[in-house]
């Protein structure tokens, strides 16, 4: 209970100290190059973020027209065998 009290005190203290860094000129200059900084960090995650997932999907994409082509084929084998062999149970009862 004491380490939450003195978390949220940190957190109110901190607002504080930015609140009156804020009125400072120099202060609001600073505050407005760490938030431009902050800024420019999440765009180059969201970006990175994105080029990954873009290239996840096209691999899952891949995986998934490999795997139809596959299961078609098998489908068509298994068809070709079945008949085959009901040709062959045909030549054999004639």
């Amino acid at each position: 209970m004491k380490n939450v009290l003195w978390f949220l005190f940190g957190i109110a203290g901190g607002f504080v100290v930015a609140h009156l860094m804020n009125k400072d000129p120099r202060g609001h200059e600073i505050l407005a190059e760490v938030d431009a900084r902050i800024t420019e960090f999440t765009d180059r995650i969201g970006d990175a973020y994105r080029e990954q997932e873009s290239r996840i999907s096209g691999l899952a994409d891949d995986v998934k027209d490999a795997a139809a082509d596959v299961a078609e084929t098998a489908r068509a084998t298994a068809a070709g065998a079945a008949e085959a062999a009901a040709d062959t149970a045909n030549k054999l009862t004639d």
